[in-house]
């Protein structure tokens, strides 16, 4: 016999609303995980109390609930692939009714919030203030979305991995980017999104890309090639302030303040603050002229890989390495005027020092030692 809604609450089927909604609240209280619960349970409950809001008796099916969910999975690889790529289009679309609806507004001048989606593609909120802000509440899975003013987000944000046809782009022509409590509320930015905020600054948490190996497409047995699903963001004339950025990630903009930059990390700016103690050896920081460049680690700069690479824009590299085995009394004089308030082991990376671009550029530049003639050693002058 199928186990109905009812059942799992354990009320009759003549139950009242507030019936069944203290039935919910009760076996919530027994099972949530909080309270040493199994999550599988809990999960089934509250399915069953928001499936009896809307009338429904029986739970989803397996059947019902593959087709239900935002993202196919199966053993036909191909018919997987269609799906998804059908449901891409169909968020893709939401987003751009919701584009379209916020850039109404905007022109307006007016306020008003609206659901757009569905509950088998997710739902999201959004809401245009009195100040001219969205405000967009939910998780935002693909599609394109510009709006020209501040857009503040409750949520986390990625891309198909299955169509760059429907890759999310989101592009604040004004203002800023930015998540509501990132660090706290763990949002995140992964799997190939693009952020580009053309005239502001981006406030973010931790940043992933995406890379794996697939078959050859070509059937060659043994042989894989590399997938790349790079996720960027872009704030030319403002800020990029995040935690953590791993694994195939591009940030560009004017200043870029990061803790950490691991695994195939580019990273491009006039002002670049590295405030953690890991950069992994296939990292690239691009210096833009007349930059600088601070790394804040105090303790130890050993987890700040050799082999990554720093480039000035005019071409020149150097390894991470050079710049750690540099002593800040090595500098020349023009570059450095008081070099007592360092110490004599003291290295261009760590405790915050500013490295210049100009630094740079005169790396290899030697101190020049002030001669003495044959006439200032017998003491006259010339």
């Amino acid at each position: 016999m199928i186990e109905s809604n009812y059942d799992i609450l354990g009320v009759p089927e003549n139950a009242s609303e507030r019936e069944i909604r203290d039935a919910f609240r009760r076996l919530a209280l027994i099972h949530h995980t909080d309270r040493g619960g199994e999550d599988t349970e809990f999960k089934k409950i509250k399915q069953a109390y928001e499936d009896l809001k809307i009338g429904k008796k029986f739970p989803d099916t397996d059947q019902e609930r593959l087709k239900k969910s935002r993202v196919y999975s199966g053993d036909d690889e191909h018919e997987i692939r269609r799906r998804n790529i059908i449901l891409a289009k169909e968020v893709s679309y939401e987003m751009k009714v919701a584009e379209e609806w916020a850039a109404a507004l905007n022109r307006a001048n007016a306020t008003d919030s609206r659901l757009f989606g569905s509950k088998t593609l997710g739902e999201i909120e959004i809401e245009r203030k009195a100040n001219g802000a969205l405000s967009i509440k939910g998780n935002i899975m693909a599609g394109k979305f510009t709006y020209d003013g501040p857009i503040i987000m409750q949520g986390n944000i990625t891309s198909p991995s299955f169509s760059d046809e429907h890759k999310t782009v989101i592009q604040v022509k004004k203002g800023d980017f930015k998540f509501v409590n990132p660090l706290e509320n763990k949002y995140k930015i992964e799997n190939g999104a693009s952020i580009l905020a053309s005239n502001g600054n981006i406030i973010i948490g931790n940043v992933y890309g995406r890379k794996y190996k697939v078959q050859d497409p070509e059937g060659k047995v043994g042989i894989y090639i590399v997938k790349e699903h790079r996720t960027f963001l872009s704030a030319p004339n403002g800020k990029i302030i995040a935690e953590n950025i791993v694994n195939t990630v591009s940030l560009d903009a004017d200043t870029i303040m990061v803790i950490n930059l691991e695994d195939d990390v580019i990273v491009e700016g006039k002002e670049v603050l590295i405030y953690g103690n890991k950069i992994t050896y296939d990292v690239r920081i691009r210096l833009k002229k007349n930059g600088i460049i601070r790394f804040f680690e105090d303790y130890s700069v050993q987890g700040l890989s050799d082999d990554a690479i720093l480039e000035l824009e005019n071409g020149k590299r150097f390894r991470l390495h050079d710049l750690k085995t540099k002593k800040i009394r090595d500098l020349t004089d023009e570059f450095l005027k008081d070099k007592n308030e360092f110490g004599k082991d003291d290295t261009l990376v760590g405790k915050g020092f500013t490295i210049t671009y100009e630094m740079l550029d005169n790396f290899d530049k030697k101190q020049k030692k002030q001669s003495k003639g044959w006439t200032s050693k017998l003491g006259f002058s010339r």
